[in-house]
């Protein structure tokens, strides 16, 4: 039967606006994108979702290690596309639990659908703002480490204010993160790269890993995304950023 217009495509699965009108609107980072879900990706949001996924709705404050069992770190990973590096660094290091954050229904769905067949219990997919994620129910010292692979790079000057990585949303998350966690960026747009270098290397919070203070090799730990494999087709240059939380 088709979906009535004011009926959730998955009943059981994300919903459209989780958060609602509990939050004030602002300029957002993201762009919802709207894509065919498939018929694996609809079966594992309906599956799986009760299980593995949360609504990012601002009225709860989440209990990391009751959400992950048997592991050493938990690191948020902000924007994980079609979510195939997620599963591969979650099966490489079973230990560290990935709390992975996107708007993308296809893409949640399919991460979903990944981890499953992998038979991995690491993973768990949130569905929403990450803003509203960090300021209303992640608690202090909670977070060994911060992932953000090629964000959207807004490259349109007026739009640069659009971007995620900023001075604002650095003091942000440097409250759930540990002392000593690892935040990793990495992206193929030569004018983000240098922002976000000035941007970490300004904040008090957070100190580089290279001893020259410019970027860093992309580490072994991080697999080649699908958005990454079209950069370099286009002779992008990819650039890490590895930056300790003090």
């Amino acid at each position: 039967m088709p979906v009535r217009p004011n009926e959730p495509r998955f009943p059981d699965g994300p919903k459209p606006d989780p958060a609602g009108s509990h939050f004030e609107r602002r300029i957002r980072s993201f762009q919802p994108r709207r894509s065919r879900v498939t018929t694996a990706q609809a079966d594992a949001l309906q599956r799986l979702w009760p299980k593995w996924g949360l609504d990012i709705d601002g009225q709860r404050v989440l209990d990391l290690p009751g959400m992950f069992s048997g592991v050493e770190r938990i690191v948020l990973e902000i924007g994980f596309g079609m979510g195939e590096a997620t599963v591969q660094m979650a099966a490489d290091d079973p230990s560290t639990g990935i709390l992975a954050v996107d708007v993308h229904t296809p893409g949640q769905g399919n991460l979903l659908n990944l981890a499953d067949q992998a038979g991995l219990t690491n993973v768990r997919v949130a569905n929403g703002d990450a803003i509203i994620l960090l300021r209303a129910m992640l608690p202090d010292d909670s977070l060994d480490g911060l992932r953000v692979y090629f964000p959207d790079p807004w490259p349109k000057k007026r739009h640069v204010k659009r971007r995620l990585i900023q001075p604002e949303f650095l003091s942000l998350v440097a409250g759930p993160l540990k002392p000593g966690a690892l935040v990793h960026c990495a992206t193929d747009w030569e004018d983000y790269a240098e922002q976000m270098l000035d941007v970490l290397t300004a904040h008090p919070d957070y100190a580089n890993t290279i001893a020259d203070g410019g970027y860093a090799p992309r580490p072994d730990f991080r697999p080649l995304t699908r958005f990454e494999g079209k950069g370099l087709d286009k002779q992008h240059v990819v650039h890490d950023l590895l930056f300790r939380r003090r």
